[in-house]
């Protein structure tokens, strides 16, 4: 269901003249869409520096709807003549067609999780009255519209699990529609909340109603441009219209705060924190539900550190955080004495980073990355040990999720060879039972293995990387490799399984993802040596890692492409522009190109805290030093690059792809393939319906292969 219409890119009346003589990897005989150079310019700081493709921010006009269709018909006819992408697209399906779980979690008396079987394009919510009984359908997104656009972006429960508020978003979009259903009939009340964005709910201990996060609409506009501002907390009574949800708080002194909440368990408080943009620094603040004064007091008023709420006991909130601890600790904070003082270190930072946290009976649940990978230790409350959580390998945990006085709870493990596998863990013998495990259509996983090797970056810095490959694989400098990265946000890149990975390896392909400085893996250190004027960092990561894989003869140059999504496409523009020669081909998913005019659109102001701010003269330079629009040089032999976007992207708006496809495609012309693809009725990747996603992935390892000159 739609927020507001957003109109897709309509078919032009265009004629592109191109001949594809022998598909060879490079363009002879291609001819690029022209793309009209504007006399646009801007100064920072004194410095004059041109954006000759403005005009493209307006993705609707005539102007650009007859470029983008242009380069459709393009890509698709290249795409489409690659021999054997059929069979790749083939081959994905069956490797996608197994069941998957989410791992169950318990609201008042009831169960649910998440399936899929196989071939869905959403996964559908079930309920039951026990994981190991029959359970009945609650939500299958499928049936809300014919090509499975229509996404299930999360739920909140009463706290009987009477009735369950449950958010829908169409074609990718990040705004959401929340409704309410009763979980016993199945049926929809009449409650429907609009402009809802980035928030889960919660709900009041009585089930009178409950909170959740967003904006005022938009208004006249663009919704996938307009700066999205004034994020706020509201309260919805339930049965009444959404035009009287009482707001509960907003940072009215700065735009570009983003505010989540959560009512605790035994329903005395509200919790709430507040970010300034993507920076995960936050403040604490709470309001006292049952008392007289319900209004949202700070607890913790500076943004000093992270601070998140993992459960309470009484007066005493336990809290997450890396204030003091870079590697993060379990600290408790009690309500009647709030002030620093008086906070007692409950569970003690460690080596590893403590990645998250649940209090489940009356034990402390935390999931820590070692290198990575998955580590779970139980603790009291009091931070006594209870042993760790036995795990298959070296992988991903989820779930832990319940209530201070459930004995049983369900977590799910996967890796890059194993798909996700739900466990239930008794809480109270420790002892670990499966649940659900998938089974493969014809997929081996013992026939791969996956080891995790470290490198040294340019400034000497260890960094840990994930390669997966077939058992026993030459290490002759020929095999077909994807590098994969991220390097942002403090998000972690950890094992997981995917049939996009799995279809790769059965093309004799080799997958390596590393761990790089931006992300979350060793802390906050690890995150703030990619931040701002240290982003070079995370591209000297990744250049490293490339040569590491040829240096070690996993692949080489010829056989190496790189691939990254949003932050990580940013990482692709830049690092194809910085060293062209280590790569075959580069594949730059919904990035981020234009880092002097990202906080124009959407929700990008917020990304200053992670990139900085063109306003600070030492942020500004750093930006333009690697902003892949504006490094893009003419006579320079980049690898074959991919290009995608999603015409529904109101995160990271489009335009950031055509202006930098237009401007590569104007420098090289005559080089290797340079090719967007604009994926209609899509967004920035969340929700994707899986027929979507087989086409996409079958597309990008036709072209990748094919540029190897290694296409059936």
């Amino acid at each position: 269901m739609k927020t507001k219409p957003i109109p897709a890119f309509m078919p032009a009346a265009v004629l592109v003249v191109f001949a594809l003589t022998g598909f060879a990897a490079d363009t002879a005989g291609l001819t690029y869409p022209a793309a009209r150079r504007g006399d646009q310019v801007d100064e920072y700081h004194g410095i004059r520096i041109a954006d000759p493709y403005r005009w493209m921010e307006d993705i609707d006009s005539p102007e650009t709807r007859t470029w983008v269709e242009a380069q459709a018909k393009l890509t698709s006819a290249y795409l489409a003549a690659i021999s054997g992408r059929e069979q790749i697209a083939r081959r994905l399906k069956e490797i996608w067609n197994f069941e998957r779980w989410s791992a169950p979690e318990k609201h008042g008396p009831r169960w649910l999780y998440s399936h899929n079987d196989g071939l869905q394009n959403q996964s559908v919510l079930f309920v039951a009255n026990d994981p190991r009984e029959p359970a009945r359908a609650l939500l299958d997104p499928n049936e809300l519209s014919k090509d499975g656009t229509v996404a299930f972006k999360g739920a909140g429960f009463s706290d009987d699990g009477r009735l369950m508020a449950y958010g829908l978003s169409e074609a990718g979009s990040d705004w959401e529609i929340w409704h309410v259903r009763d979980v016993a009939s199945g049926k929809d009340l009449a409650d429907e909340l609009h402009w809802a964005k980035f928030t889960n709910t919660t709900w009041r201990k009585d089930g009178s109603g409950f909170y959740y996060s967003g904006y005022a609409a938009t208004g006249a506009g663009p919704s996938l441009k307009v700066p999205n501002q004034y994020h706020t907390l509201f309260f919805h009574k339930l049965g009444t219209p959404q035009s009287q949800d009482s707001k509960i708080y907003v940072r009215s002194d700065d735009p570009d705060w983003y505010i989540g909440a959560q009512v605790t368990e035994d329903g005395r408080y509200l919790i709430v924190s507040s970010n300034h943009g993507t920076d995960v620094r936050n403040t604490l603040l709470v309001a006292r539900l049952s008392g007289a004064d319900s209004s949202v007091q700070p607890i913790i008023a500076e943004p000093a550190a992270n601070y998140t709420f993992v459960g309470n006991v009484g007066s005493t909130l336990f809290v997450q955080t890396d204030d003091e601890a870079p590697h993060y600790r379990i600290i408790a904070i009690d309500l009647d004495k709030p002030d620093r003082a008086h906070w007692r270190n409950v569970v003690p930072e460690s080596k590893d980073t403590l990645d998250g946290a649940s209090l489940v009976d009356h034990q402390l649940i935390g999931q820590y990355l070692h290198d990575a990978h998955s580590v779970v230790r139980r603790y009291t409350p009091e931070g006594k040990p209870l042993g760790e959580v036995k795990l298959p390998g070296l992988g991903t945990t989820f779930g832990f999720a319940g209530r201070i006085g459930d004995t049983i709870t369900y977590f799910g493990y996967s890796d890059y060879t194993t798909p996700t596998t739900i466990y239930r863990l008794d809480l109270n013998s420790g002892r670990t039972t499966l649940w659900k495990a998938p089974t493969l259509q014809g997929f081996k996983p013992a026939e791969y293995r996956t080891q995790q090797v470290f490198y040294r970056s340019k400034d000497g810095t260890r960094v840990p990387m994930f390669v997966t490959a077939r058992k026993g694989i030459a290490l002759d400098g020929r095999n077909p490799t994807i590098l994969y990265g991220y390097g942002g946000f403090n998000d972690s890149l950890q094992p997981t399984f995917s049939p996009t990975v799995a279809a790769w390896l059965e093309l004799g392909g080799v997958y390596a993802v590393a761990n790089l400085r931006g992300g979350g893996e060793y802390g906050r250190g690890w995150h703030e040596a990619g931040m701002k004027t240290r982003k070079q960092n995370v591209f000297d990561d990744f250049i490293a890692a490339a040569e590491y894989l040829t240096a070690q003869h996993w692949t080489s140059h010829e056989r190496l492409a790189i691939q990254g999504a949003s932050n990580g496409g940013l990482l692709i523009g830049t690092v194809e522009e910085q060293r062209p020669d280590l790569f075959a081909a580069a594949v730059a998913q919904v990035g981020v190109m234009d880092m002097l005019r990202f906080r124009e659109f959407t929700v990008g102001k917020g990304w200053e805290a992670d990139y900085g701010s063109i306003d600070n003269e030492a942020e500004f330079k750093a930006l333009s030093a690697y902003s892949p629009l504006h490094n893009v040089l003419p006579n320079v032999a980049y690898p074959a690059t991919l290009i995608l976007t999603g015409d529904h992207d109101d995160r990271v708006f489009p335009a950031h792809s055509f202006k930098f496809a237009a401007a590569m495609q104007n420098a090289d012309p005559h080089g290797r393939p340079i090719l967007i693809r604009i994926d209609l009725r899509a967004g920035h990747g969340a929700g994707k319906p899986l027929s979507k996603r087989v086409e996409e992935t079958a597309d990008i390892y036709s072209f990748v292969r094919h540029t190897m000159g290694l296409a059936d």
